[in-house]
Parts: structure tokens; sequence; C-alpha cells
């Protein structure tokens, strides 16, 4: 674990004195660009988690303000997001009634769990393992969550009252079964702000779009109450500051709600690493990222007390960030400071929002998230890694989303596996020695492929050049034993040259340096 010294306890310390009356000025301007972005955003992402729309609000003021402050990433701001928000909801929505109390508090139990399972992997330096969770499974999960979230909003687009359902072939079921009982004022008012959302982000991409498409949409209902009056509106809230929200901390829930909170932290993780490095290269900064984990943790261990669900890393919200010229990580708390403004005066205003808008709204997020570049490059680089993409985005259509997220880690575990098992290896004649020169390291997937090549060998002196041999296990090395003891009963012998002096000292602890089998050379 980490010593404890205040670069650890109150990291923030270390940027904060450096900051000045002109920084500081821009960092409010950039963070009250964010807060216009983030407001709608965040109403959108509740309503995709089952949850009321204040509790939006609620995860872009504490967790952004701690992850900022605890983080080491300049840019990144953390927040509500669609695919978090899609996973929550199919993880606990069989559990409880969506909006419910109950399920609010299942909600804001996985936040506090996810995070505690975040600050544990930065408290025990794991950092490297949300590396398990590829690049081609991020792009087939969010593939794959950009449909079951723009499905599971085309009842409100509408007008219609489905039941959900757990994966998104049940939900298509369902929808199928009652499309023809739909409302045209609402698929109008709907698709108009899609089409109006689609044309904004084409010709004037730096515009607020969801915010302006929201605002004419409920001006539209107010102005033509003959044609929008009936069209449901999104459920109004009294203006108040986070509250604090005690969490049913039972061991039977606890452990029910486990593996999710695994699947979905560690998918935080990576989303925020992702976007972390990314802007961090951009800006050529040093990231650490164990420190940003601790923070992601922390952010979601008190944030879940303060009624934000669970946040990580957004791509829009960072962008902008860095686009805009933030001058140090003051920008996400201003950001925050400005949410719980309007948290506090003007929650009626939420109450004019309505709902088929706001599901046109999420289907244009819900594009928002595929990367086709990345999906096309992925093709072209790798289509191992493209059939891992697919596999995710198929699993994530078809079984629950946490379960999608862990087919897809043991879909890259098998692959990377698969081509690590069979090393390079060059092989050739030079006299009486047979060479084979072995390009990777020697453990238990590698050891068989590597004992089959040897018992084909001929040469009355076997040489493996062992210089890019980074790393043996024990089954290498009981392997290497094995065959160096059945050359020598034929006379033969088995040689490593030029290893390296951890591969050779690994070798020699078997049987003790005067027993080993095998022969060295520099």
């Amino acid at each position: 674990m980490p010593r404890l010294n205040r670069a650890n306890i109150l990291p923030f310390l270390n940027w904060l004195p450096q900051q000045t009356r002109a920084s500081v000025g821009r960092d409010a301007l950039v963070g009250l660009s964010g807060a216009i972005l983030a407001l709608p955003q965040s109403i959108a992402y509740a309503l995709i988690a089952g949850l009321p729309p204040e509790y939006g609000l609620y995860a872009a003021i504490v967790p952004v303000i701690i992850a900022c402050l605890w983080g080491s990433s300049w840019h990144l701001i953390c927040g509500p997001t669609a695919a978090i928000s899609i996973v929550l909801f199919a993880s606990v929505s069989p559990l409880a009634v969506p909006g419910s109390q109950d399920y609010i508090g299942l909600i804001l139990l996985l936040t506090f769990l996810a995070g505690v399972f975040q600050w544990l992997l930065g408290m025990l330096r794991f950092g490297a393992l949300a590396n398990f969770v590829s690049h081609s499974v991020v792009l087939g999960f969010t593939l794959g969550a950009a449909v079951v979230i723009a499905l599971g909003q085309v009842p409100n687009l509408l007008g219609l009252e489905v039941p959900s359902k757990a994966t998104a072939l049940d939900s298509l079921i369902t929808l199928l079964r009652h499309v023809r009982e739909f409302d045209p004022a609402s698929l109008g008012l709907g698709l108009a702000t899609v089409l109006l959302g689609a044309a904004l982000k084409r010709w004037r991409p730096r515009w607020p779009t969801l915010l302006i498409t929201l605002v004419l949409a409920s001006l539209t209902v107010w102005g033509l109450p003959h044609v929008f009056g009936h069209v449901q509106l999104v459920q109004g809230f009294v203006g108040r500051l986070p509250p604090f929200s005690p969490l049913p901390l039972d061991v039977e829930t606890v452990l029910r709600l486990l593996p999710s909170a695994v699947a979905v932290g560690m998918l935080g993780l990576v989303t925020s690493l992702s976007i972390a490095r990314s802007l961090a290269t951009r800006s050529q900064q040093m990231l650490d990222a164990n420190q940003e984990i601790r923070a992601q943790g922390l952010s979601n261990i008190f944030g879940a007390w303060c009624s934000g669900y669970l946040s990580s890393g957004s791509f829009t919200r960072s962008g902008l960030s860095y686009e805009a010229g933030a001058q140090s990580p003051l920008a996400g708390v201003f950001s925050a400071l400005w949410v719980a403004l309007f948290a506090v005066t003007g929650s009626a205003l939420i109450a004019h929002i309505p709902i088929p808008a706001m599901a046109g709204s999420i289907v244009l997020i819900s594009w928002g998230l595929v990367d086709i570049r990345g999906i096309r490059a992925l093709w072209r680089v790798s289509h191992a890694e493209f059939a891992v993409m697919a596999l995710t985005c198929v699993a994530t259509l078809l079984l629950e989303l946490q379960t999608a997220i862990y087919a897809g880690v043991l879909a890259s575990l098998f692959f990377y596996l698969k081509r690590t098992s069979r090393p390079r290896v060059q092989q050739w004649m030079a006299g009486d020695e047979e060479v084979l020169k072995v390009g990777g390291s020697i453990f238990f997937g590698a050891s068989h492929y590597l004992q089959v090549r040897l018992q084909r060998t001929h040469g009355q002196r076997v040489v493996i050049e062992a210089q890019q041999i980074n790393f043996i296990d024990y089954s290498g090395v009981e392997m290497l034993h094995q065959e160096a003891r059945r050359l020598l009963t034929h006379g033969r012998t088995l040689t490593l040259r030029r290893a390296r002096a951890q591969v050779v000292e690994e070798l020699k602890k078997l049987e003790g340096e005067d027993n080993c089998p095998i022969l060295f050379e520099d």
C-alpha cells in the first residue's frame, strides 16, 4: 500500500496553492460551460438509470468535486454516464421497481460497493488490472449499450408505457407487441427533437445541442397545448442540495449486488483511465493511474452517501474542459458548484421538459457513443480483437450487461493466451548444434508447445537462444528440466545461451545448482 503522506491524503495541496486569480477566473468560466453541458445530460442519464431526474444532478455534484480534488488528471471530469447508467438499470431493475425508494437505495448501495472496490484497487496499486478490460471490450460494450439505451427509449418516444426487461431482446419483443398503440403527437415531438439535434451536431457542433433541443421542445408543448397538452412531462422535484442517504448495508443485499459492483466498477475505471490518458498525452501531463483510481473510488464511496449514483469519466465534459483551456482540476469543481446552484434554484424548470423530447435526446446521446472510426480501425488492425468486440456487443444485447462485460474480458484473455501460448521459435542447424531462438516467455500456457518443438529436434547439442525470454514460471522450469534429462539419456545436451540472470536463477532453484541438467552459455 502507498505510504500515507500529504501527497496521498490531500493531493490537491500540490497544485491548489499555485493557482492565480486569472487561472481561477478561467476555470470558473470553463466550469460554467461544463455545467451547461452537464445539466441536461445528467437528467437524461438519471432517467436511463431508472432514477428520478434530481439524482442525475446529485451525481454531478459531490462525486465530481471529490474526483477532481483527489485525482491526478488536470482535465478529467467525472459524473453520470450513459453506459454506467444502463448497467445500473439492468443490474437493479429486476430487484426493485425503478424510481421507488427501495430501488434508489439499491442503486446507491451498488455505487458504494463499486467505490470500495475501486479504492481498494488503488490502495493495492492494482491500477494495471484495469488493462485487462481491453479497448475492444469497451468498444463492443459501448456499441451494445448504445443499442440497449436507444431501444429502452423507444417506448417514451412513442408515448407508450411498456414494462422494462432485463435484456435488449426481451425489450424488443415486448415493444413489438405494443407498437401499434403509439401516440402520434409524442412520436412527432420526439422525432423532431432527434432531427434538430442531429442537424445542430453536424452544423454547429460547439453549441449546447441538448440544452437547445430540450428548451425548444418545452416551448413547443407550452405554446401548443391543444396538440401536445396530453404529452407526459418529466417529473419535477424540490430544489435542494444533495441530501444524506442511508444505505441498506445488510449482508444478503451486499452479496447479491457484489458481482454487478465489480463489473460496473471496473468499467468505470477503464473509461476514466482511457479518457485521462488520452488527455494527458495531449497536454503532456504525467498521470498517476493509482491515484486516479483511488480518487474514483472515494468519489463513489462518499457520493453514495450524498445521493450521487455511480460516476465515471465523461468523454464530452472532459474534452470540453481541455478544449476550453482549463488551467487545473478547479474547472471540474466549479462545474459541480454551478450544477449545485441550478439544483437549488432552477429545479422547477425540469417539470416543463416533455418525456418524448428527452427520449429523443437520449437516442442522440446513444448514437454519439458509437465509435465507428474505432470499430473500422479495429477491423483493419486485428480480426481477433474485432471478434472480441463483436462477441461483447452480442452478449450485451442477449445477456445482462454486467455478464456481457465479463464475457468480453474472458474472450480477450482467451485470445491473449492463445497468442502467447505459441511463442515465436526460429530453428536452424549449425554443425552438430540445433538452435531454437525463442521469442516470448515460457509459462504454463506455452510450455507444452515448446516441449513439442524440443522433442522434434535431432541435433547432438540442442541450444535455446534465450535472450528474448523475459519470464519463466514453474511449469516452464519443470518442462526444461524434463527435456534436458531426456536428452541426456540419449547422450545429447540442452543448453541455454545468453539467458537473463533471472531465468537462470529460476532454473537452478528446482534441483540445486550442482544437479541442474541444463547447461548455460554467455
